[in-house]
């Protein structure tokens, strides 16, 4: 609920209104701004709503931010008084937080030795802004990522890099190099699956610490973390605390011993550990292979108590590809089943296609982030030095940074994490319509009138009477439903509620600026009061796109 929601429901309670109140929009602007359904209030007063609605109306007296109220069937419509709706926006008041929870949010998790495609983007972008929108509702955040350095996806690039390619190690860009060499041996495994051995081998001396292995696994890791880390830097991800797969193995199998003595776990068919988790719908969980060697459940184990014991967290918040729901829902049980009363959340995101199908870094069609920056990056350059011949090459290429990388996290975002991304690099870098350049577009426009006006900070004061226009009330509106739209995406961990929002506040104010001339009138004082009313709209999308870790130009 809003500070203009939380006003209004002070005098229903006054009315005597009792229990949650809530609001909704009326079909048309012209029925009211806010209605208050009649149904619960008419069923413990034992009356039909409508008749509840006319005595509830009757009740509330005009007056500072009601201008007036009418019973419309089982509703009572508010209609709110422009001016002071628009010096109630403008007072900067903010609702206070409650001191929220602990929670570590886990994202990204990219694997070492593979290359950081679209998939990865997607997390980064969708965990970066649930971390900023739980630190906003009050809580304490860790954002943590879980880096996959260990493991068969490890032990078959360095296996293939020993046996055909030792000769050809670049010195630069060795990061990149590796995902290429994991692609290669998936390849070379798939068409010759008697080298089997030869890598499971390899991950056994991973596994034991082999001197040989672990110094040349220790190099090549570093050059793919290094990578990870570039582009980190360049998206604003920042993390807290860094988990590491090879870190968990030890715990982690002392952790299924454990299961083994409670007897949440046993002995499966050919020796590997298994929990049984058939009788709740869930299959077969494999905790340990026969021969020894860990898993991802095993090293997921040991890291789930990490987190709680080490960083004493409320809650853990998994963010992950939807391929591996099921997984978590297995790890979940069987840490249930062994006692664990903790809270675990995972938030699923389906998959980004190409245009041709699914990807997979194992067949080598994966659309890399490198890739997709670069080509949006030249094209949005194009564009700013077609509008700007004037400007520098280093302002040009600064704003297309800008630009470039709005336009792709924002295409990542808009959509609800449990809907596939078809990627469309023109949709997405579009100066019309819901996407990132159209948002900063406006931010942009709002801040070259007010250069013009020669304006850096406004108090408009009295002049706000003059805010009449359905148009301005309708702005002082939008710009009000800010906090309560990171409260509703923060519970429902979904930043798409924030770019709707910030989509529908652009075009609000799109629609304010075409109806309502702001500078060049004749009246001094209402100009002021509708760069008033502007510079809260530009402040509020800044502040929705910081939400996002979207910056914002001042040109386009």
């Amino acid at each position: 609920m809003n500070l203009i929601k939380v006003a209004i429901a002070k005098l229903l309670t006054a009315a005597g209104v009792t229990g949650a109140i809530d609001f909704s929009s009326p079909p048309k602007p012209e029925l009211g701004d806010l209605a208050f359904a009649c149904f619960d209030l008419a069923k413990e007063q034992k009356i039909n709503p409508a008749e509840a609605a006319k005595n509830l109306a009757g009740k509330i007296k005009p007056g500072g931010l009601v201008e007036k109220t009418e019973a419309m069937g089982s509703y009572v419509n508010f209609y709110l008084n422009a001016p002071e709706l628009a010096k109630f926006i403008l007072s900067g008041k903010k609702i206070a937080r409650k001191s929220g929870k602990k929670i570590m949010v886990e994202y990204s998790q990219p694997n070492t030795h593979k290359e950081f495609h679209v998939g990865h983007l997607r997390n980064a972008c969708i965990g970066g802004a649930v971390v900023e929108l739980l630190k906003q509702t009050g809580n304490k955040v860790i954002a943590a990522n879980y880096i996959g350095d260990i493991g068969a996806h490890v032990a078959k690039c360095l296996w293939y890099i020993k046996k055909f390619k030792a000769d050809e190690m670049p010195t630069d860009n060795l990061g990149g190099w590796l995902g290429k060499m994991y692609t290669e041996s998936a390849q070379k495994l798939e068409a010759n699956p008697e080298y089997k051995n030869e890598v499971d081998e390899v991950l056994r001396n991973l596994e034991s610490r082999d001197k040989e292995w672990t110094e040349f696994w220790a190099k090549t890791r570093a050059a793919s973390l290094d990578e990870f880390k570039r582009i980190y830097k360049l998206l604003g991800n920042n993390f807290d605390v860094w988990f590491f797969e090879s870190e968990e193995e030890k715990r982690g199998k002392e952790i299924v011993g454990e299961l083994l003595k409670k007897g949440v776990a046993k002995k499966g068919e050919g020796g590997a550990i298994i929990v049984d988790l058939s009788e709740y719908g869930l299959d077969i969980f494999l905790v340990l292979k026969s021969d020894g060697s860990s898993l991802y459940s095993t090293k997921d184990l040991a890291l789930t108590e990490k987190k709680f014991k080490k960083y004493k967290v409320d809650e853990s918040v998994v963010i992950i590809d939807s391929r591996q729901g099921f997984y978590f829902k297995q790890l979940f049980k069987t840490l249930e089943l062994a006692g664990w009363k903790k809270q675990l959340v995972c938030l699923t995101y389906e998959f980004v296609r190409l245009p041709e199908g699914a990807m997979s870094s194992r067949h080598g069609n994966v659309i890399l982030f490198e890739d997709i920056y670069n080509e949006v990056l030249s094209a949005v350059k194009n564009e700013v030095v077609s509008r700007h011949a004037d400007w520098d090459e280093k302002k040009a290429v600064d704003t297309a940074h800008v630009v470039t990388l709005a336009a792709i996290k924002f295409d990542m975002l808009k959509h609800p994490t449990d809907k596939v991304i078809e990627f469309n690099v023109k949709e997405a870098m579009s100066f019309d319509g819901c996407t990132g350049p159209y948002i900063l577009y406006t931010v942009a426009r709002i801040s070259s009138m007010l250069r013009k006006a020669g304006v850096k900070k406004i108090n408009a004061g009295r002049e706000l009477a003059l805010l009449t226009a359905v148009e301005e009330k309708k702005l002082a509106l939008k710009i009000g439903e800010f906090d309560e739209a990171i409260v509703r995406a923060a519970e429902k961990l979904n930043p798409s509620v924030i770019t709707k929002y910030a989509y529908d506040l652009a075009k609000v104010y799109s629609e304010f600026y075409t109806n309502c001339q702001v500078l060049d009138n004749d009246d001094e004082k209402l100009t002021e009061a509708r760069l008033a009313l502007s510079l809260a709209a530009k402040n509020t999308l800044q502040n929705t796109l910081k939400l996002l870790l979207i910056e914002t130009v001042e040109e386009m």
